[in-house]
């Protein structure tokens, strides 16, 4: 019977991996079947203008008044009139249906791809005895107000923790609050509020052994995400006190700063520090960044990672295991956190022809990504503007980040939603020899990773 089930899949990655090369071949060939040489010129049109599109955006975010007046009408202008000249040549339709065949050989040739069907990422689970003395810190401002609205202070203290609530009119060291927990006698450190936040509590859980509790509490909560936890309904990951798992994840440091997430030098870690950043981050953003890509301020970064130099990008970002590039829908998010290994996401821009490049090229020269396990970002400069895990830091140069590998027991709830299988890269070459094979093809399974 097992066998007779592994045959019709077998059966359906073949004819899956047939629909997505003929899905893809009809969406490259229908503009020119349906127009003809119009058509085709239309089709060369069409990137041209997505080319000047992204150089307007470049413009825009580069340059100040007229200049940038006009550039935003032009990044409005030009997508529209290509959609007026389609609509006028009568192949509007084409261009819709064309996109749709893509699309359908995307999923199709995804699912070619697949060795099983649709899972969860699985994660090494440690069960271990909930804690007798858990000490959790609440931030009432975070996202929000988040704490109020999901009664956090009750449900915590009802499940037996002490929690202190953080006083949002005065600065309080967390690293001090948890610290002293951990001397009154304390086996579990959490806390609800942003990644920040919970990058400072990580870091004493951590070098105490102690599990964390992460409560997703804050405006993005991308280590949550990351970690499978319901960002919905933040009270659910309180669950992790009385019905929880550990799992053990790495934490990055900056010098002797942790962070969950990333650190991020240059461009961003110079916005980070505008004074409105908060309460406007377009706003803030748009008032530095001219500068920034121009290089009229700022400092002249470079990074080494594992030996591998990245010389004079505008901006660099280090994080607590890679992102994902790969993959639109799952772009920002961390396949897992127990690699043992940084992600490196360098940005060089001096032109609007790069800018064009870097949206439509998929691998242009300006970005670098790799891993490592250990990055020094250095400047002329003598000290670095830095934004770890979105608080704004200045620290001296050179910054030596590295990565503690699963140094951090993280205690989640043992019913949680979990973090989607990324799905696999679409190889064109691997889809042709699984749509020609005439029987049963073995595929390799993805190892489980833990």
């Amino acid at each position: 019977m097992g066998s007779a089930m592994d045959e019709r899949f077998h059966r359906r990655q073949r004819w899956a991996a047939r629909g997505a090369l003929a899905a893809a071949a009809l969406a490259a060939l229908l503009p020119l079947v349906s127009g003809g040489l119009r058509g085709l010129l239309l089709l060369v049109a069409g990137l041209a203008g997505l080319a000047l599109t992204a150089a307007a955006l470049w413009w825009v975010l580069s340059r100040r008044g007229v200049v940038r007046i006009a550039s935003a009408a032009l990044a409005v202008v030009a997508p529209a009139g290509l959609i007026t000249a389609f609509a006028a040549a009568n192949l509007l339709w084409v261009v819709v249906l064309s996109l749709l065949l893509w699309c359908g050989a995307v999923w199709s040739g995804r699912y070619a791809l697949r060795s099983t069907g649709l899972r969860s990422v699985r994660v090494k689970e440690y069960r271990t005895p909930p804690p007798l003395h858990p000490f959790l810190l609440l931030n009432p401002r975070s996202g929000g107000g988040k704490v109020e609205k999901f009664n956090l202070r009750e449900k915590a203290e009802s499940l037996g923790a002490r929690v202190v609530l953080l006083d949002p009119d005065q600065h309080q060291d967390v690293t001090a609050l948890a610290k002293a927990a951990v001397a009154d006698g304390a086996d579990l450190l959490g806390v609800a509020g942003g990644d920040g936040t919970q990058a400072l509590v990580a870091a004493v859980a951590a070098e105490h052994g102690l599990p964390f509790l992460v409560i997703a509490a804050g405006t993005r909560n991308h280590f949550a995400m990351d970690l499978g936890l319901d960002r919905d309904d933040p009270s659910t990951c309180l669950d992790a006190l009385t019905d929880g798992v550990e799992l053990r994840v790495d934490l990055g440091f900056a010098d002797d700063r942790p962070f969950v997430n990333n650190a991020s030098f240059g461009v961003y870690g110079a916005v980070v520090q505008s004074p409105g950043y908060r309460e406007d981050k377009v706003g803030a953003a748009l008032e530095r960044l001219p500068e920034l890509l121009t290089r009229q301020s700022g400092p002249r970064l470079t990074a080494t990672a594992d030996g591998i130099i990245v010389s004079d990008p505008q901006a660099i970002l280090v994080s607590n295991n890679a992102y994902r590039m790969d993959d639109p829908f799952g772009f920002g998010r961390r396949e897992r956190l127990n690699s043992g290994r940084l992600g490196v996401l360098a940005v060089r821009v001096d032109s609007a022809v790069e800018a064009a490049e870097l949206l439509l090229s998929p691998r242009p020269d300006g970005l670098t990504v790799l891993t490592a396990q250990r990055v020094v970002v250095d400047a002329d400069e003598s000290q670095l503007e830095v934004g770890l895990d979105g608080e704004a830091l200045t620290m001296p140069a050179p910054v030596h980040c590295r990565i503690a590998r699963r140094a951090l027991r993280v205690r989640v709830p043992r019913n949680r939603p979990g973090v989607p299988e990324a799905p696999p890269r679409l190889d064109w070459r691997r889809l042709r020899k699984l749509a020609a094979a005439v029987g049963r093809t073995a595929v390799p399974a993805r190892s489980r990773r833990s």
